[in-house]
């Protein structure tokens, strides 16, 4: 069974091993594991947030905090304004918006409909005289 799984599912287990803490939250929250998956796959397994989820040595933690922690803030400090983004989008607004612009292309379509139907009728028309022709006298 364990070979059939996605290879970031296979991550993710090897994550939450060296998590201990977040089996114990998990349990204790009854959220499921999807919420912490979806964040573990949005923030990588070396975000400063799974720090309270971990049990370590005091040399690990040491060596954790040198290794790339510039690159992370950055990195971090990117992601909540993202995130900021995301929270803030009015989803309801944004399907309105969307129903309103496929409505406008469904009338330009129907106009360039209009206007070829015109075309093919005035082109057919002109290939046969006219009935009543203006004679000049």
């Amino acid at each position: 069974m364990g070979k059939d799984l996605h290879p970031s599912i296979k991550e993710f287990k090897q994550f939450v091993q060296k998590h201990p803490e977040l089996v114990k939250e998990v349990r204790k929250s009854g959220k499921g594991w999807q919420p912490y998956y979806e964040k573990w796959m949005l923030l990588g397994e070396d975000d400063p947030s799974w720090e309270k989820y971990k049990t370590k040595s005091p040399t690990q933690k040491t060596r954790s905090k040198k290794k790339g922690a510039k690159s992370k803030g950055k990195n971090q400090e990117k992601l909540n304004k993202l995130m900021k983004m995301v929270e803030n989008v009015d989803l309801d607004k944004m399907e309105a918006h969307i129903n309103q612009l496929n409505g406008a292309v469904g009338n330009i379509q129907k106009l360039i409909g209009q206007f070829q139907d015109a075309k093919r009728q005035f082109s057919s028309k002109s290939n046969h005289p006219m009935p009543f022709q203006r004679r000049r006298d």
